[in-house]
């Protein structure tokens, strides 16, 4: 089991050298998750194009996945990935709040907005990591029923 710290009865301290590195990671932080919201805003305008783009490709009669397919795709993919720019957002602008008017229940949701966007990332890459995994066991088993 996890052990808990007391931080309040400890020598801890959050130091005006951690407190500019919070600031920092916040102005990263927002720029980053920004840019993560433009990204998401364009595979949501390209899914509605994708279907017009492949249907005029030659080797789209040789497909056997249909164009609508990546218009769905790229919509679910958009969803998922807005969701850890939104938190990472999140804590970049409580931290910023937290560290410029010293209020720590914006230090709180900061950091926690923080771990969830972790967690998310961390179920995400389990997830990935277990179609690759499925994609590798699928191909093996296709390799040897030839």
């Amino acid at each position: 089991m996890e052990q808990q710290h007391d931080l309040l009865n400890s020598d801890l301290t959050v130091s005006n050298i951690s407190q500019e590195n919070f600031l920092a990671s916040a102005k990263w932080g927002k720029f980053l998750s920004i840019v993560g919201f433009v990204f998401c805003g364009l595979m949501v305008i390209v899914s509605f194009f994708i279907t017009g783009i492949l249907s005029q490709s030659t080797q789209t009669s040789r497909m056997t996945i249909s164009p609508g397919v990546f218009t769905v795709m790229y919509l679910i993919l958009a969803v998922v990935l807005f969701f850890p720019c939104l938190y990472l957002y999140r804590y970049s602008t409580k931290m910023t709040e937290a560290i410029t008017n010293s209020r720590q229940e914006s230090f709180d949701t900061s950091v926690m907005n923080l771990k969830v966007m972790f967690r998310f990332y961390g179920i995400f890459t389990i997830v990935i990591l277990s179609f690759y995994a499925l994609a590798i066991i699928g191909g093996i088993i296709a390799a040897t029923m030839k």
